[in-house]
């Protein structure tokens, strides 16, 4: 698991370990980086199951309830069957955006 730091993003890239190694380590590590918004890549991993995918939604909607944006990065999943209440996108790009948009809609209140 690597850490990076852009601004008030913190970027989580997993390797090798799986998914649930990274949820768990997430949970133990969640006090490093619960003041920034958090994207998630997933990239380097082979096709993730959706219920891999669903395995993050609890620090997700924890994240999400102290106001920061929570994105999971991947092209290995079906995006169309993820759920609506995590954010993930197929690019980094994808993810820097929507962090902005959420930013945005926050500081107009909504």
């Amino acid at each position: 698991m690597i850490f990076d730091k852009d601004g008030n993003i913190t970027i989580i890239t997993q390797e090798k370990a799986t998914t649930i190694e990274l949820i768990k380590k997430l949970e133990v590590l969640y006090e490093r980086f619960k003041n920034n918004n958090v994207i998630i890549s997933l990239t380097s991993l082979q096709p993730i199951p959706l219920g891999q995918i669903v395995e993050f939604l609890q620090i997700s909607n924890k994240h999400r309830a102290a106001k920061y944006s929570f994105v999971i990065v991947t092209n290995q999943t079906n995006l169309d069957e993820t759920p609506d209440e995590i954010v993930v996108v197929p690019t980094m790009q994808e993810a820097y955006d929507i962090i902005e948009m959420e930013e945005i809609e926050r500081d107009l209140g909504f």
